[in-house]
């Protein structure tokens, strides 16, 4: 079985153990295990020798969950408690994985928009609010769509649009 099998086959089997988990609070196992079969073939999410595949796995498992539970007078917490030790460790990995890529694209992406960040240039229209000298770095502000004049300050004539911690303790003129 290819690692995309596996992966799918997961997949397929925490979706069909939710859709037990509610089929089974208005029918019985065997019932709510065919019900959930039935939907993941009509869905195209699985073909009927993988849904009953996948629906023996979760029978299997129902089943000796509720064997451990009659046999030894105890919730299931114990059964569970080194599956749950995994799920844990799994949901981290993927929370972590996913957070640190997330942050990872997060951090290249506001490194690339500052590399890429637009040049204007003087006698140009730009539209309201700051632009920052690329020369001097006076920061001007417009509160319409008027042309760029040259640096008030320095006579230069190209600007870009500054960031907001580049404009805070500049007056207004």
């Amino acid at each position: 079985m290819t690692e995309r099998n596996r992966d799918h086959h997961a997949h397929a089997y925490e979706r069909m153990l939710d859709r037990l988990r509610h089929a089974m609070e208005h029918a019985k196992l065997h019932e709510a295990l065919e019900t959930v079969k039935e939907r993941a073939v009509e869905l195209g999410e699985l073909t009927r020798e993988e849904a009953e595949r996948i629906g023996s796995f979760l029978r299997r498992d129902v089943e000796d969950a509720a064997r451990y539970s009659a046999a030894t007078d105890e919730d299931l917490k114990n059964w569970l408690r080194m599956d749950l030790q995994l799920v844990e460790n799994w949901i981290w990995d993927r929370f972590s994985s996913v957070a640190d890529k997330t942050r990872l694209e997060w951090m290249a992406l506001q490194r690339e928009l500052q590399q890429q960040s637009a040049t204007y240039h003087a006698g140009e229209i730009a539209g309201p609010g700051a632009l920052s000298c690329n020369q001097c770095g006076e920061v001007i502000r417009f509160t319409q769509a008027e042309p760029i004049p040259p640096c008030p300050k320095c006579q230069g004539l190209v600007y870009r649009r500054p960031l907001p911690s580049e404009t805070r303790d500049q007056p207004e003129e």
